[in-house]
């Protein structure tokens, strides 16, 4: 076999940069915008309950991640898993759906911060009402903005990882900072106390389902630790430490988001907040009893939160399709590399080209996309556990990988049982479908071209190894 031109990322990843890049990925914009949404129609407590087994949940898919992450230190993530165990068309099916999903969160982060700034100025956000969509109104201020963010978002991936890298720690760490100076506000806030907690489930309806209800986002909530495969080559540093970081990642995660959530529905009764007609419920809460300091300090947190989205899941998407076009299935361009930064600035571009279309449908229609594509996640998370289960020798962490596929199995029906509270609504079914129609046309019009490259050959570029064994 004449060795075929595999290209390679440089690696510039340390160790406390690939955690940022997974908990700010993680926790982003949604433990400071969603808090009272969350609560609505379940209670303070049953969330905090759905997000922790979540974050444990995550913890036992993990372990598969760690293991494979250990053995195939390679750009691709989940479509290199799901080529080892199951070959080359599951493989298309877990980058097409983590595609999605990536692509979307991206998306969205850049509408979270267009909320931010209706909330913060409306005078000036809201100016040049275009149309409405599915009840929200689209302005022309709200679409510049999300457009200049991803933008300079797109910008700051092209220069490198290591640039994307450095700044993402940063950000995580003021992010951290924001909920530490909430959490001391709200202590110290005479107005605020856990009587406004109560009931801390609704009494409307069973606890079990309002916590599955939960459980059920879980995929979506966490799915930023799943970076850390796609940053693998990068790494500075032994691969093995992965498993470590995702686990570290996980729990910071799962902890910001339970503290958010008690430290909101510490300040007024939590059914007064989830009735709350606001832009952002959240922000309003935190500037009724914490005033325009509390709002300084969320907005800021919020600012990071999703600055780390950008910048994680642009890390991501462009490198799973760096991967996928090395593999020859997505068309060659996705390949490159920039000839000054060696990223893969191509895909980098597609993203941000593709997410500004986004703002002009509204963020309502694209929280259909977004709900959607929590299948999608779980899809890869389970070709990961069933790969891992495959290739591992020890009954111990077969057990590990087993209960990781159940649990896909579990996140995947929570969301697909139409008689479930957590399940789909009917316009993200139609996104579903959609999308599962243009990735069949997509495949049968590459599936030529893809299946005539040598087992050998694929291996090597997928892998840069000709045997798997």
């Amino acid at each position: 076999m004449g060795t075929p031109q595999r290209k390679k990322l440089d690696r510039t990843l340390k160790p406390h940069w690939v955690w940022a890049i997974a908990f700010g990925s993680a926790v982003g914009w949604g433990a400071f915008v969603l808090p009272t949404d969350w609560m609505g129609g379940k209670g303070p407590l049953a969330v905090v309950i759905g997000l922790l087994l979540g974050a444990v949940l995550m913890t036992v898919i993990g372990v598969s991640y760690g293991f494979l992450i250990k053995h195939f230190p390679v750009s691709g993530g989940e479509f290199a898993y799901a080529y080892i165990g199951f070959g080359r068309t599951h493989a298309f099916i877990a980058g097409w759906f983590l595609t999605l999903g990536y692509i979307c969160i991206v998306a969205l982060n850049a509408s979270a911060l267009a909320l931010l700034g209706k909330f913060l100025f409306p005078g000036i956000v809201k100016t040049g009402l275009l149309y409405t969509v599915a009840g929200w109104d689209v302005y022309l201020g709200e679409v510049l903005i999300s457009t200049i963010a991803l933008i300079v978002f797109a910008i700051l991936n092209v220069r490198g990882a290591s640039f994307s890298g450095r700044t993402q720690f940063i950000f995580t760490m003021v992010l951290l900072s924001g909920i530490i100076l909430l959490a001391v506000g709200a202590f110290l806030n005479d107005t605020a106390s856990t009587a406004n907690m109560q009931p801390l489930f609704d009494p409307s309806k069973p606890a079990l389902a309002s916590i599955l209800a939960i459980l059920a986002i879980a995929p979506w909530a966490y799915v930023g630790f799943d970076n850390i495969p796609q940053a693998a080559e990068e790494f500075n540093f032994p691969p093995e430490k992965g498993f470590k970081l995702i686990v570290y990642a996980l729990l910071a995660a799962g902890l910001a988001y339970s503290a958010m959530i008690l430290i909101v529905s510490s300040l007024e009764p939590w059914q007064d907040l989830a009735a709350m007609q606001s832009s952002w419920a959240t922000g309003a809460a935190i500037e009724s009893l914490l005033g325009r300091i509390g709002v300084f300090v969320i907005a800021l947190a919020l600012t990071m939160g999703i600055f780390t989205g950008l910048n994680g899941f642009f890390l991501s998407s462009s490198r799973l399709m760096f991967a996928m076009g090395r593999a020859r299935i997505l068309p060659d361009m996705f390949h490159r590399l920039h000839p000054k930064y060696n990223t893969p600035y191509v895909g980098i571009i597609f993203t941000a080209l593709l997410c500004m279309i986004a703002p002009w449908f509204g963020r309502e229609a694209l929280l259909w996309v977004v709900d959607m594509s929590s299948i999608g996640v779980t899809i890869a998370y389970f070709y990961c556990c069933a790969t891992a289960f495959k290739m591992m020798e020890s009954p111990g962490k077969k057990a590990f990988s087993a209960l990781g596929m159940l649990s896909a199995i579990t996140f995947f029906l929570l969301l697909t049982l139409w008689f479930l509270e957590s399940s789909l609504s009917a316009p993200s079914y139609i996104a579903l479908a959609i999308w599962i129609v243009i990735g069949i046309v997509f495949y049968f019009t590459q599936k030529e071209d893809y299946n005539k490259i040598p087992r050998k050959e694929l291996n090597y570029l997928i892998l840069e190894k000709e045997e798997i064994k």
